[in-house]
């Protein structure tokens, strides 16, 4: 194995005990900036919220793919057999941000996803201080969700290539 291939997988956390470590530095991440979102949410300016969620959590997915050594860039200098068994994984799970450049068509269809809640959400704005707080708790609640689940698949394709890992 070449030189690149060694400093490929020290992107990777190496073992059980490093893949909980950057996972729990993900999830308060993801709590962090759900706070963020749910601030946002608060302002009654429409639209603001919907903007700052896609951009927070685009951005949110750019830095727990980093840290878990599974952005496009690191995933693509894997060898071919080992960027297969991450994208199988990713794929396997639902993982669908894994590994992968966050474009704006795949925020959408992630969102999609959320949709109901996206719309109570909105709903809630309509009725003073009360909707703007219960659009804050929903915004904050639905962040977090996807967060979690993000960091959830990144943990999984972690594990599926440090047990392929060559010795």
């Amino acid at each position: 194995m070449g030189k690149n291939a060694a400093i490929d997988w020290d992107l990777i956390p190496g073992n059980p005990q490093d893949i909980e470590q950057v996972r729990e530095r993900c999830r308060r991440m993801v709590r962090r900036r759900a706070a963020i979102a749910a601030g946002v949410s608060a302002v009654p300016i429409p639209g603001l919220d919907v903007m700052s969620d896609l951009s927070l959590f685009k951005r949110l997915v750019d830095d727990v793919n980093q840290a878990f050594g599974l952005s496009a860039d690191q995933v693509g200098r894997l060898q071919p057999k080992f960027r297969l068994i991450a994208y199988e994984a990713a794929l396997g799970i639902g993982g669908m941000m894994v590994g992968r450049l966050v474009t704006r068509e795949l925020m959408v269809r992630v969102l999609k996803r959320t949709g109901l809640k996206m719309l109570v959400k909105s709903a809630a704005r309509a009725v003073p201080v009360a909707g703007q707080l219960a659009s804050a708790a929903i915004g904050f609640t639905v962040f977090r969700q996807l967060g979690y689940q993000h960091v959830d698949a990144c943990v999984v394709v972690a594990q599926e290539l440090i047990v392929a890992r060559p010795a």
